[in-house]
């Protein structure tokens, strides 16, 4: 199947959809459709908001999941963590049979494992993948993990929209083992990231602090990573909150404490919370940024 034969649906359309969109630029499959809960939102601004992220890139905006996987080859669920299990429990109930659905959300491997029961059930090809870094500046380049039965067609599928995707070897659930474990340190600096700043910037030390730890890790960078590391919570720390439940719950499943990743839950969604804009600022200014915000 050539890209000028595919017919692509995306449930949830934000910036991963958006991204990979904007990487296949011209040399785009001959469909492309999407449905977003935020086109429901009552906020008239949120709705003419992702209206507007349709038209921009010229995807047909559908009115529901059903209509915008009618007559599609492949599906893309790409939500929160906290939305993937209603997706496709959601998908289930229209979901064209023999369609892939790439599951591409940050899940625990058993939250995978149902959602694959319930796609599978209805005659879909469920294909597990972890996205393992962000979309941008790589966009459809991104690096993709697939694991579980449908990998190898899934993988010939995602080739053919010259995207980055490799196996896993290992049922569904293999993958996504990876990026989860993976987040316990990734999402996690940036939790220990604001702690370590925020109390330091309060009593008035970091930038010694900072300096010992140049010092220690040498090219390591920490004003730098702090700048960073701060801007990411405050941009994303809802969602990340949202991954890190999922992170929390997957250690959980292999029998281990996980008090690290339950924590980092409580910073990202605490950061996340304050919608503050980071803007292009140092990492003092974020970090005052924050703390005014907890004062207040």
């Amino acid at each position: 199947m050539t890209i000028k034969q595919q017919a692509v649906a995306f449930l949830g359309f934000g910036e991963a959809a958006m991204a990979f969109i904007k990487g296949w630029e011209t040399n785009r499959p001959a469909t492309l459709k999407a449905f977003d809960i935020k086109t429901n939102d009552p906020d008239v601004a949120i709705r003419d908001g992702k209206n507007a992220d349709y038209q921009k890139l010229n995807v047909l905006g559908a009115v529901s999941d059903a209509v915008a996987m009618a007559d599609t080859d492949a599906v893309f669920s790409l939500v929160t963590a906290d939305q993937a299990a209603l997706v496709a429990k959601n998908a289930a109930g229209s979901f064209p049979k023999g369609a892939f659905f790439f599951d591409c959300n940050s899940c625990a491997p058993g939250t995978k494992r149902r959602n694959a029961e319930i796609i599978e059930a209805v005659g879909g090809r469920y294909v597990d993948v972890a996205v393992m870094a962000p979309v941008y500046p790589k966009l459809h380049k991104t690096p993709l993990l697939l694991s579980g039965p449908h990998a190898e067609a899934g993988l010939a599928y995602l080739a053919a929209l010259d995207m980055a995707p490799a196996i896993v070897e290992g049922d569904i659930g293999a993958g996504s083992s990876i990026k989860m474990i993976r987040s316990i340190m990734m999402k996690g600096m940036e939790a220990l990231f604001a702690e370590c700043v925020l109390a330091g910037r309060k009593a008035g030390v970091e930038e010694a602090v900072l300096a010992s730890l140049d010092k220690t890790y040498p090219g390591f960078d920490f004003p730098a990573k702090a700048g960073y590391m701060l801007e990411r919570a405050m941009t994303h720390g809802i969602r990340r909150a949202a991954e890190m439940e999922e992170v929390a719950l997957t250690v959980h499943e292999l029998g281990l404490a996980n008090e690290m990743a339950k924590a980092t839950v409580q910073w990202q969604r605490r950061i996340g919370n304050m919608k503050l804009n980071a803007g292009d600022l140092e990492y003092q200014d974020r970090a005052d940024m924050i703390l005014k915000a907890l004062d207040g």
